[in-house]
């Protein structure tokens, strides 16, 4: 029997199949592959007869990756970061930062993380980011696929085999309209604040576990009106006079604070922390490795003291 590396199809059938998986259908990879979708079919084809077994089912008009489909997506990932790998090693070699940094953030950190990234690349003009933004079960849900160099949560997920480096503080504040009843308060009790109409984040939603956790350490319920799955909709929300709200001070002090007050409540702020999280088991890149180093030193410095002006 040949060896298996001998048997498997080429690196542009593991392209084509990566493409599939990603964008969730052949018509979608097609689109962004530049190929046409019998041309897809057709190298899938072949890749399925190579491995001799299903990659994947077509239900529907949805393409569900078999337990040998999946196998190979998971190998094909490690082939393409070997290469990408290389590739930045070779440029390093060469006193050169190129490559792709891969980021995924949870929504409150999009906030501030591009001015961390500005000044990065100011250092590193020729180092090129994915950046992606999700809630944090999303981010959490990308951490199982192992495509992302670093993830960036406030309450990173627990019984994992992770890296933890903590970069920076995550207060979250009380936010009232200005012209709120409360808002002429100098010092507000956690409970009556809690009786106040409240939003909050959807279910998953790192500040959402942070508030509950506080609140519920301290005996106090919330008086929940609307659940809303963005920071942007919640102080526009708040600035409407629909309720109060808890939000990273991040969020109130990069995303505007035109229309809203930070009220001082008794046991509030809660103080959580940024991390940056990645894999124990994956091997850091050239670039990785460049990111972290400016993070722990200059890029840690920066971000504080821009927090603190804002």
């Amino acid at each position: 029997m040949a060896r298996l590396h001998a048997r498997i199809g080429t690196l542009r059938q593991l392209e084509i199949l990566l493409a599939v998986y990603q964008q969730g259908s052949i018509t979608a990879a097609s689109n962004i592959l530049h190929l046409t979708q019998p041309t897809v079919s057709m190298q899938l084809k072949k890749l399925a007869d190579d491995v001799g077994m299903p990659l994947y089912n077509n239900i529907g008009r949805k393409q569900v990756f078999t337990e040998a489909g999946l196998a190979v997506v998971s190998s094909a990932r490690e082939v393409f970061a070997c290469f990408d790998r290389l590739e930045m090693n070779l440029a390093d070699q060469q006193g050169l930062k190129t490559g792709t940094l891969k980021l995924a953030v949870v929504t409150t950190a999009k906030y501030f993380i591009p001015h961390l990234l500005g000044d990065f690349l100011k250092l590193y003009p020729e180092i090129d980011v994915e950046f992606k933004v999700g809630n944090r079960q999303q981010i959490i849900n990308r951490m199982e696929t192992g495509e992302d160099d670093f993830y960036v949560f406030s309450h990173p997920p627990e019984n994992r085999d992770l890296v933890l480096h903590q970069f920076a503080p995550n207060p979250l504040v009380a936010i009232v309209p200005m012209d709120h009843i409360l808002a002429r308060e100098k010092d507000v009790s956690l409970e009556r604040f809690a009786r106040e109409p409240f939003l909050i984040r959807e279910t998953g939603s790192g500040t959402r576990h942070a508030i509950q956790n506080h609140l519920n350490s301290r005996g106090v319920s919330l008086n929940v009106r609307m659940t809303i799955e963005s920071n942007e909709a919640i102080r526009h929300a708040v600035m409407s006079g629909l309720g109060v709200s808890i939000i990273s001070e991040h969020t109130f002090a990069f995303g505007g604070t035109n229309g809203l007050t930070k009220l001082a409540v008794q046991g509030l702020p809660i103080t959580t922390q940024w991390f940056l999280v990645r894999l124990q088991a994956k091997q850091m890149s050239v670039i990785a490795r460049t990111f972290l180093e400016y993070v722990e030193n200059e890029g840690r410095s920066s971000l504080l003291a821009m927090i603190k002006d804002s």
